[in-house]
């Protein structure tokens, strides 16, 4: 059986259900399952595993991607369990959460999101293009259309195929039909981007 690593490999690539297939590490295969949009699956592999940063983060996602009103407030104490672990992937995937949930109050979400661009920053590491993708689509909400589209462009060559974070780049761009094709070739669930595209979706 294919291991940890080509498991970790085959998420980036869009590839979840390969990833499943894969021996991995419990949280990579939740985060799998929650590409795919099954959360009952991710939150059972949630379940047994030790309390962390990035099991919070996961936790929060899964709330997010159920439409439960509990999700901004896990992806509040996730951001605040990767402070205390000083865990800065967690970090940057809380602050993300945050935005993108955020987002109808774009002034909050844009100061979730320069947590998470500070923390790149202080790493010396370029920005995360799923943070990114969620700031443009905040960007434009707040009003400032052409900022959102370059943060957008950024986005996208950031972006590894069929991530989110390529499907909602394409969505801030205006190309929903190449965001729905990127979807459905990296297994992404509606769930993660339809909020981001309500007439389309």
């Amino acid at each position: 059986m294919p291991g940890v690593k080509d498991a970790a490999l085959a998420l980036r690539l869009g590839r979840p259900r390969l990833a499943l297939a894969c021996r991995a590490d419990p949280l990579t295969h939740a985060a799998a399952w929650l590409r795919l949009g099954e959360i009952g699956q991710a939150r059972e592999i949630l379940g047994t595993v030790p309390p962390s940063a990035r099991a919070q983060v996961l936790l929060a996602r899964s709330a997010a991607l159920a439409g439960e009103r509990a999700a901004l407030s896990l992806a509040h104490a996730a951001r605040q369990g990767s402070r205390r672990e000083g865990d800065a992937g967690a970090l940057i995937a809380a602050a993300t959460l945050c935005g993108e949930l955020e987002g109808a109050g774009p002034h909050q979400a844009l100061r979730s999101l320069a947590e998470g661009l500070k923390v790149a920053e202080l790493l010396g590491t370029q920005a995360d293009a799923h943070l990114l993708a969620v700031l443009a689509h905040v960007q434009r909400a707040a009003g400032g259309a052409g900022k959102a589209q370059r943060t957008a462009g950024k986005a996208l060559d950031r972006a590894d195929p069929g991530s989110p974070a390529q499907v909602l780049a394409l969505l801030a761009l205006g190309r929903p039909e190449e965001a729905r094709v990127q979807a459905e070739a990296g297994e992404l669930a509606p769930a993660w981007w339809a909020a981001f595209a309500p007439a389309y979706y």
